[in-house]
């Protein structure tokens, strides 16, 4: 492609980010496809003779993925620093392919086909697990790419479009899955007698198109000129920059990213533990709000309000085009009112959102009004917190030990996600009503943690963070 280099391209630029939040959107269809299809890989491995598919193991299996995201999320920082970011995210899309593949065939080689056993559920698990260390890699590492290269004064919003794949690839999952199970019959026995043997196979299957089309589009990126310059390639580093930002401008980005690269070998607590607390506490709010209770169940909350399955099916579509409404709006506002304002109002809203549902609970209301504050509750959050705590992490830690402290939050990150997605039940079971109303004070905490301890990352240089965290250790 050619560029400017005295004015750098813009089309350069967004072609890059372009290809980086293919990998969001790989991670929002892959924790999304089991949505569709748990309910018939329940009744396949329910059909198993040597063991008992208890509701536990369906549990774990419908979350096993989630494990991976762990996983991955906990090495992204030594893959990011020793393989490269660009190296990194190809290997996501190799296990996103792979566990696509797996998934959809988990006899390959070893078992029966179509027979379900306590061996297959193992393979099976193990695929899951496979994808969600991609997840987990993709959850990192996306955000770290696009703002290593993205200039500092439209880094929020080309990060943001990261959440932006995340939940529009959540939505073309329930979409997809959606028209894979309305093609499988013309009645609802035939479609679920298809569905136990074929219909989640597909489901998995169809992950493998935007898998491969990540990979291949990879080799067309060039590396950071952060991580080039970490390694020694200054060459490299100002080509990249030029492209982007024009060659003057790339010479004073060059000399502000050499002056953080003398402290390279630098430790994790280099900075003080304020920065990295700051860091895991942004992942830790914007799942202990509760959002993926609201996700991942919601056909589960649309049948409890009487919806029939396929009507739940398409107000979940719904609720995807509504999510994706309101992360526009924090993509075209979070480079004009800032990270801190937009959190804020986000918490408030998400605070009002779930406190209406915990009465609305209390009082055995379900109806047009639940289907409201649902409404408002995911709107606050995808204006927010959904897209903004990746621009945060992705941009909050200083050079050097930005890929070790990334790891370490998106850790916390996929931690607090398995824990508050996996307690959902028993605790909806105890009192639903109380459920959201814990939900709705941990979103008026992150208000408060936000207000009191987040710096403003609006318009600083990812060199500005260093220097800013640095002062800081100093003065304690």
């Amino acid at each position: 492609m050619s560029t400017n280099t005295q004015t750098g391209s813009n089309a350069y630029l967004f072609s890059i980010t372009l290809v980086a939040v293919l990998g969001g959107l790989l991670f929002g269809y892959d924790t999304a496809v089991i949505s569709g299809a748990e309910g018939a890989l329940q009744q396949f491995f329910k059909s198993a003779s040597d063991f008992e598919y208890t509701s536990l193991l369906h549990g774990i299996t419908s979350s096993s993925a989630l494990i991976g995201c762990i996983l991955g999320g906990a090495i992204s920082g030594i893959l990011a620093s020793r393989l490269g970011r660009r190296n990194s995210l190809r290997l996501a899309s190799l296990l996103f392919l792979l566990s696509a593949l797996g998934s959809y065939n988990p006899e390959f080689l070893f078992f029966e086909h179509g027979k379900a056993s306590a061996d297959l559920l193992i393979a099976f698990n193990l695929y899951r697990v496979l994808g969600g260390i991609g997840v987990g890699l993709a959850s990192a590492i996306c955000p770290m790419y696009i703002a290593e290269i993205a200039p500092a004064e439209k880094r929020g919003q080309l990060v943001s479009w990261n959440q932006f794949a995340i939940i529009f690839g959540q939505l073309v999952t329930y979409f997809v899955n959606y028209l894979i199970r309305n093609n499988l019959g013309d009645t609802s026995e035939l479609i679920q007698e298809a569905m136990i043997t074929v219909g989640w196979r597909r489901m998995f299957l169809s992950e493998c198109i935007p898998a491969a089309l990540f990979g291949l589009l990879l080799f067309t990126v060039p590396k950071t000129p952060r991580f080039l310059a970490m390694n020694g390639n200054y060459d490299g580093a100002f080509r990249v920059l030029s492209h982007i930002n024009g060659a003057e401008k790339a010479k004073g980005i060059l000399q502000d990213i050499k002056g953080t690269l003398n402290e390279k070998k630098e430790k994790i607590t280099s900075y003080g533990i304020l920065v990295l607390a700051v860091g895991c506490l942004l992942s830790f709010f914007q799942q202990a709000c509760g959002i993926n209770v609201a996700l991942y169940y919601a056909p589960r909350i649309f049948q409890q309000m009487g919806a029939s399955s396929d009507a739940a099916m398409l107000q979940t579509i719904v609720m995807g085009v509504v999510n994706i409404s309101f992360t526009l709006v924090a993509i075209f506002t979070v480079d004009k009112f800032g990270r801190k304002p937009l959190l804020i109002i986000g918490s408030i809203g998400m605070t009002i959102g779930m406190a209406a549902l915990a009465i609305l609970s209390f009082c055995n209301v379900i109806g047009i009004s639940t289907l409201i504050f649902i409404i408002v509750y995911t709107a606050s959050f995808m204006m927010s917190w959904g897209p903004i705590c990746w621009v945060m992490i992705s941009e909050i830690f200083p050079n050097t030990i930005r890929s070790q402290a990334t790891a370490l939050a998106v850790a916390v990150q996929w931690i607090a996600n398995f824990a508050i997605s996996s307690t959902f039940p028993a605790l909806s079971n105890w009192n639903v009503g109380a459920t959201y109303a814990m939900y709705g004070t941990f979103a008026l905490l992150s208000a408060f943690f936000v207000w009191k301890f987040v710096p403003e990352t609006k318009g600083k240089t990812l060199e500005d963070m260093t220097a800013l965290w640095r002062n800081r250790a100093k003065k304690k």
